[in-house]
């Protein structure tokens, strides 16, 4: 048996075997990676975590490389969704850089949907990926007219409560987090508007925010029951 049908392919039991033993390894990967976070953890339990590490990390490096060898085309594995998740979880560990991207890993596991065969969720997010390509123009376009909306939101509070809360609003850059926090309608509480002016600004930043949160969700839903709309028709 080719290592490309083991590496590739899911219709053999040497292949399944492979991909479930992947599978195991992230699982684990994500285990040990969120023990490490705990406090006062005892220099043995860091050191066999980081022999636990090396080990899945020395694993997943052959698995890449093979990967990338078995592949047709090789310059698409590398360059795609999971050809780049593969990479990125495992080249910050020679690099030693400061940002741990090991929690990427659990994204590997998308491959289940593959793996097990589950049309229907490939279909489901083959209708999302169409979803998103149908109102790509609308996203952008909002996506660009909100960043217009959190600036001026900043600059707006700025001017109103700068004079009244210097600590808090000390300038245009210490504003956004509470333009980020009205427009999304979170509204942590931590910083907030004291002056009649302030106050009448937020709310018209609120109603605003409201349509921040819905359109989004409206203009996915219009795309996806349109992808459903053309799968059906494509059906018929």
């Amino acid at each position: 048996m080719c290592l490309k049908t083991i590496i590739e392919g899911n219709d053999t039991a040497a292949g399944r075997g492979f991909d479930l033993a992947i599978q195991l390894l992230i699982v684990i990967s994500i285990i040990t990676f969120s023990i490490e976070t705990l406090p006062n953890l005892s220099s043995e339990t860091i050191g066999l975590l980081s022999n636990i590490e090396t080990v899945i990390v020395s694993i997943f490096t052959l698995e890449y490389l093979a990967r990338v060898y078995v592949a047709d085309r090789k310059r698409d594995y590398v360059f795609s969704f999971y050809g780049i998740v593969d990479l990125i979880a495992i080249v910050p560990f020679y690099l030693s850089v400061g940002l741990d991207l090991r929690s990427l890993r659990i994204l590997r596991m998308l491959r289940l949907f593959r793996l097990f065969k589950l049309v229907r969720y490939n279909t489901a997010m083959r209708r999302l990926s169409r979803a998103f390509y149908i109102a790509k123009e609308e996203v952008v376009l909002f996506g660009v007219v909100t960043i217009m909306l959190l600036y001026l939101s900043a600059v707006g509070i700025y001017y109103f409560e700068n004079e009244a809360q210097p600590e808090q609003f000390k300038s245009i850059f210490h504003s956004f987090w509470w333009a980020v926090a009205t427009l999304t309608t979170v509204g942590y509480g931590d910083v907030y508007p004291i002056t009649v002016g302030g106050r009448i600004f937020t709310f018209l930043m609120l109603m605003i925010g409201l349509g921040i949160v819905a359109v989004p969700a409206g203009l996915l839903a219009s795309a996806l029951s349109k992808a459903r709309s053309e799968e059906q028709d494509e059906d018929k």
